[in-house]
């Protein structure tokens, strides 16, 4: 692919990104969520979630009575803790970051959104000796494979995963998301997701980890390849990912191209 190429594809995935998975597509699986003028404001137990594809004609006091709002809407809320703001970094006005944070909106970590077409991620790369992978989620009894998942990615990542939390997601969308594994006979060394969604072309990887004695040797490559022939037999297009730097490089050489960052904005309750 030459430059030229590659700039035409990240334009024409950007655009695909903005049209599918912004707006409703990011309340599929709200607790509850209304609408303001652009803002689409979803409720997700605790937390609150702001999405939007344009916010076109809000600046100055316009965009930040419409933050104020937000947080209005938030606070008024006894049940939510915190509420997330997602930007993007070709979101418009410049200056929406430096709103958000007098507002009382702090950043987080800035990712990578990463996206492609499926068919270029389902080449993986050979497994070391005595490692395999395969899916977890369907089996009759999925509840001791996914405490050891949970093990396993708590151990990749530094801090804890709930197997509350992954049952709740995969029995919430039931149907829409796999639970992937790579592991040897002793112990799961891989982890990762693949999240179907609803009504787009779009298949999501989330929540890739490798333990740290196992990185480097193609394992998380051949997760990846793994979730992308599933999505390709489900009639998905497109994969994305928000990843992190480590994980970036490794999606890149895959066959995802970068299309925008994204930075989460946080307003917690005081």
């Amino acid at each position: 692919m030459t430059a030229q190429q590659r700039q035409e594809e990240k334009r024409r995935l950007l655009a695909a990104y903005d049209a599918q998975l912004r707006e409703g597509a990011e309340m599929a699986s709200a607790t509850s969520y209304d609408r303001a003028g652009p803002l689409w404001r979803g409720k997700f137990g605790d937390r609150g979630f702001v999405s939007y594809r344009s916010l076109e004609g809000y600046t100055g006091q316009a965009l930040d009575a419409l933050i104020a709002r937000t947080v209005s809407h938030y606070a008024a809320d006894p049940q939510i803790a915190s509420a997330e703001w997602k930007t993007r970094g070709h979101d418009a006005p410049a200056d929406l970051a430096a709103r958000l944070q007098a507002h009382g909106f702090q950043p987080e970590e800035e990712e990578t959104v990463m996206a492609g077409e499926a068919r270029h991620l389902v080449q993986p790369p050979g497994l070391p000796e005595g490692v395999r992978v395969r899916r977890i989620d369907h089996l009759p009894d999925p509840f001791p494979e996914v405490v050891r998942a949970a093990e396993a990615q708590s151990r990749a990542f530094g801090f804890p995963f709930g197997v509350e939390d992954f049952l709740r997601r995969l029995d919430k969308n039931r149907g829409q998301v796999e639970l992937w594994v790579a592991e040897t006979a002793q112990e799961v060394v891989c982890v990762g997701r693949l999240e179907v969604v609803p009504g787009t072309e779009f298949a999501g990887l989330w929540g890739g980890g490798t333990l740290p004695e196992w990185r480097g040797r193609g394992i998380y490559r051949a997760l990846t390849a793994a979730r992308a022939q599933a999505a390709l037999d489900r009639g998905v297009r497109y994969l994305y990912s928000d990843c992190t730097a480590y994980s970036r490089p490794i999606l890149e050489r895959s066959g995802l191209l970068p299309i925008t960052t994204t930075t989460p904005y946080v307003w917690t309750r005081p």
